[in-house]
């Protein structure tokens, strides 16, 4: 199947052509990793740091000491993480995003702009731009709590499996998060979304 990314991130595809053929969200997160080594064996090392494992920095970003970044990471222009920010699993972290303290990121994609203020964790996920999440909330990846982990989504009265039991959400560009909020796995977003404080969005099916 194909999946309209255009209906959450418009210009999804053309902001990250190396993404080019990939169907679903759920098919960038789980080979996220293996194409950001592809993507990062092309960008040009006038630009960027480099270390053998995978690990790609601009020169113009900034990291705090006792952030820690797990390969394959490409981080953009302009971006900053903090300390104990947690990055691992395959990360793309693009131009200006801001991780705070204490957020981890797994295996997800980050678009321009967006914000993650501190003690977040976001799994598996891609994340629109100018996305803010504040303090706490969570978008979780898997269900623990059920014995039939599959997870599926709600994709414009379309309920679609996902054939995998670890995917998150894709949160569209301006959507707000409020503190300590969860997005149940298999959470879909539309742009501008806004989730209260303590809200719970929940799982398909419930």
């Amino acid at each position: 199947m194909s999946f309209d990314f255009d209906a959450y991130i418009p210009g999804f595809r053309e902001a990250l052509p190396f993404l080019d053929g990939i169907a679903t969200p759920w098919d960038v997160t789980s080979r996220l990793g293996d194409l950001l080594y592809a993507r990062i064996d092309r960008l040009d090392r006038a630009q960027y740091r480099f270390d053998e494992a995978g690990i790609c920095i601009h020169r113009r970003a900034l990291i705090e000491a006792g952030a820690v970044i797990k390969p394959p990471t490409l981080i953009e222009e302009g971006a900053f993480v903090a300390a104990h920010a947690y990055l691992r699993g395959g990360t793309l972290i693009c131009a200006g995003v801001r991780i705070g303290p204490g957020c981890e990121v797994k295996a997800s994609l980050i678009m321009a702009g967006s914000t993650l203020a501190h003690f977040n964790f976001v799994g598996d996920s891609l994340i629109g731009r100018d996305v803010n999440l504040e303090a706490g909330a969570v978008i979780a990846n898997h269900f623990n709590e059920r014995p039939d982990k599959i997870i599926a989504v709600a994709d414009r009265g379309r309920v679609i499996s996902t054939g995998t039991t670890r995917f998150g959400a894709v949160v569209g560009d301006g959507s707000a998060i409020g503190a300590n909020a969860v997005l149940s796995p298999g959470s879909l977003l539309p742009p501008r979304t806004v989730v209260g404080r303590l809200q719970l969005v929940l799982p398909v099916g419930t």
